[in-house]
Formats: structure tokens, C-alpha cells, sequence
């Protein structure tokens, strides 16, 4: 079954999740802004839900068409096969967003995509009631300038959630954003890796992932699993797939610091959690008094001021940051900071920059290599 997917990903990540996507045997790619589709069949849903390291969820897009009335949305969702996947007794609520289009209540979109579907599937099997008791399958809508597209959902629980962050820090940097980076890193299997402000070890642990080719869905479920419409067989060969292509040869290594002595203690029990204790290692040290080996890697994501930090401490820091981490072409650095001036307080210009976003906040990575 020929099947169109997209996955939506971290603005200016996008470049790094087509070249996932072409990895895992993604056909027809095409990106956008924050979103990347592309054809495959049941295996590369599969795999994409489990491999892709910067994607934030697996959707099939059902259809894409006009609606600037309520009856185009009706009659364009009604077209849809959707009994192709959805059984008589599945669930199958809806929920979505509209931006710059006529149809802009969410809530009668909402209930006017569900009656659509009611009517397509009471008639292909025939009944008036659905008491939607089975496997759920998600629908999603999002209605942009006056075209409504369908989607069903195959993640569930966002694919940020590997599944080893249970509890994090005040300020943590999202898995899928931190894998991005470490993607830009060019983190590899033979790489030292070192965050000098490592609060619950999402870069420590998402390099482990990148330099050892650990698929970071591995470790978790996905809704899809529980549909009708993909055999068991699919997820449990892709897993295989997945456990198959582990690097287990890899001399990597991650070291990671923290003055909170709470953060230590709970990256250690996060890298357990991941499979990856054996290659990190975690200390209570202060910034200051870091000595930095020649030849890693250092990525980090210093606290930002607004929430953490007084702004004038958080500049102080990045001044200290810019002392101690002396990045050059041997020993590379990559920060994120929202601050628009972090480069003066650094006390060098970024070889490279590119912007980015920790949830809501517009951030720039900062990349020294030369």
C-alpha cells in the first residue's frame, strides 16, 4: 500500500530531516517550511516512527483540497477512503487548526469533519451507530489560506518523547531539536563529545544515539500498532531493522557537567534509561573550572535569562563559556542562544549561524569549526 506521509519537524531542521527521510528509503521527497513529505509504504511508516531522530510525528495525509465553505469541507472529507483504515468499530476523533482561511472556527471544523466521516463509513458498512470502542485513529485537519488537509496520525505521544526523559530540569532543550544539532555537529562514531551545562543530558544521550545509529523510537510504542490496517509482522521487521544497524564497534564517548548536583544525578539515570550509560560520563563541576580536552566536541544550551538566570548573569556566563570552550577547527563548539548578542559576550563571531526554535523561542545555533 502506496501511502503519502508527512512529517512536521523544528523550523531549520528541515534540510537534516530529508536527508533522514532519504536514508530510511523515503521516495518522491518534498520539503517545506517545518515539514517534510514523502511516499512509502506500511514498512517506511513503520521505520520512519521508529528511526527518524528530527521528526516530530508520522502522519498520512489522506487529502488536500479547496474549502471556503462548510459544505466543501464536508464533501471534500467524505470522499475520503477512509474505511481503507478505519474498521467499524475503531475511534476516530478529529482535531486540528485553521490559520488565514474562512473556515476559521476550529471547534465547527472539527464537528463538521467528524459527520463527514460518520456518513462515509455508515454507509460502507452499513450501520447507524458507532460505539468506537477498537484501536483509535487520530485524524487531524489544519486548514491554511482555504485548503483543508487530512491527516491521520500513526505517532500518538510525540516522537520527541524517546522514552529515557521522564523527568527533566527546569530548561530542557527538546530530544528531536537536540538531535538536530548533534546531526549538525557531525557527531560520529569514533566522536568525544562534551556539554559543560548538561542539565538532564539530552545532547549527551542523543549523541550516543547519532554515533552509535540508535534509533531513537526503539525503546517505545506507537498508535499505530494497535491498528487492523498494519500487521504486527510490519513493526516487529522494522525493529529488527532497527536493533540490526546498531553500531556496537563505536569508541564514542560523552562527558558531561553541572553545578546542580540534581541534574548529575538524574542525566546519569536518563542514560541508563537510554542504553547508553556505558558511553557517558557525569560530574558536579562549575563551568569555571572547566578544562576542556583538545579534539571534542562541545555542544551546549546555556540558560537563557529570562527564566533561569538574571540576564546580566546569563551574559557573564556566555563570557566564561567563550574562556573556557576556545573553539577552533580541532576542537568545535555548537551553543544555542536566543540572545541576540551572544557572539559579543562569547567574545568570538560564529563560523556559521542558524536559526532555530526551542518551542516558542526564537534561538540562533551558534557554530564554531575554523
Amino acid at each position: 500500500m502506496k501511502l503519502k506521509l508527512s512529517c512536521p519537524c523544528h523550523f531549520g531542521l528541515e534540510s537534516v530531516l530529508n536527508f533522514e527521510i532519504k536514508k530510511i528509503g523515503g521516495e518522491n521527497i518534498n520539503v517545506t517550511d517545518g515539514k517534510v513529505t514523502f511516499e512509502g509504504d506500511e514498512n517506511i511508516l513503520a521505520r520512519a516512527n521508529i528511526c527518524l531522530a528530527t521528526a516530530e510525528r508520522v502522519l498520512v495525509e489522506l487529502a488536500s483540497f479547496k474549502a471556503t465553505t462548510f459544505e466543501e469541507l464536508f464533501q471534500g472529507v467524505k470522499k475520503i477512503p477512509l474505511e481503507d483504515f478505519v474498521g467499524k468499530n475503531d475511534a476516530f476523533p478529529v482535531k486540528g487548526h485553521s490559520l488565514n482561511s474562512q473556515l476559521h472556527s476550529v471547534p465547527d471544523c472539527q464537528k463538521i469533519i467528524k459527520k463527514a466521516c460518520v456518513e462515509r463509513l455508515k454507509a460502507k458498512y452499513n450501520t447507524s451507530w458507532f460505539d468506537e470502542t477498537g484501536a483509535t485513529y487520530q485524524l487531524q485537519f489544519t486548514i491554511l489560506k482555504d485548503i483543508a488537509t487530512i491527516y491521520l496520525d500513526t505517532t500518538g505521544i510525540g516522537l520527541h518523547k524517546r522514552g529515557y526523559r521522564r523527568n527533566s530540569n527546569d530548561a530542557p532543550i527538546k530530544e528531536t531539536l537536540a538531535a538536530g544539532i548533534v546531526d549538525l555537529a557531525r557527531i560520529r562514531e569514533d566522536s568525544v563529545v562534551v556539554d559543560p551545562m548538561c542539565g538532564s543530558g539530552t545532547f549527551l544521550i542523543e549523541s550516543a544515539y547519532k554515533a552509535l545509529n540508535i534509533a531513537p523510537g526503539l525503546r517505545r510504542k506507537f498508535l499505530a500498532e494497535s491498528w487492523g490496517a498494519i500487521s504486527p509482522e510490519v513493526w516487529k521487521n522494522q525493529r529488527d531493522y532497527a536493533l540490526s544497524q546498531i553500531n556496537k564497534q563505536g569508541s564514542f564517548k560523552a562527558f558531561g557537567y553541572d553545578i546542580d548536583g540534581a541534574a548529575v544525578a538524574l542525566s546519569e539515570a536518563n542514560a541508563k534509561k537510554a542504553g547508553v550509560g556505558s558511553k557517558i560520563e557525569v560530574d558536579m563541576r562549575d563551568v569555571r573550572k572547566l578544562k576542556r580536552e583538545k579534539g571534542t566536541i562541545a555542544l551546549c544550551n546555556p540558560p537563557y535569562g529570562e527564566r533561569m538566570l538574571e540576564v546580566k548573569e546569563a551574559e557573564k556566563l556566555y563570557g566564561v563559556l567563550g574562556e573556557k570552550l576556545c573553539p577552533d577547527r580541532e576542537s568545535p563548539a555548537y551553543i544555542i542562544s536566543p540572545h541576540e548578542d551572544f557572539e559579543q559576550f562569547f567574545g568570538k563571531k560564529a563560523d556559521k549561524k542558524r536559526k532555530l526554535y526551542n518551542g516558542m523561542i526564537k534561538c540562533n545555533l551558534y557554530m564554531y569549526f575554523r
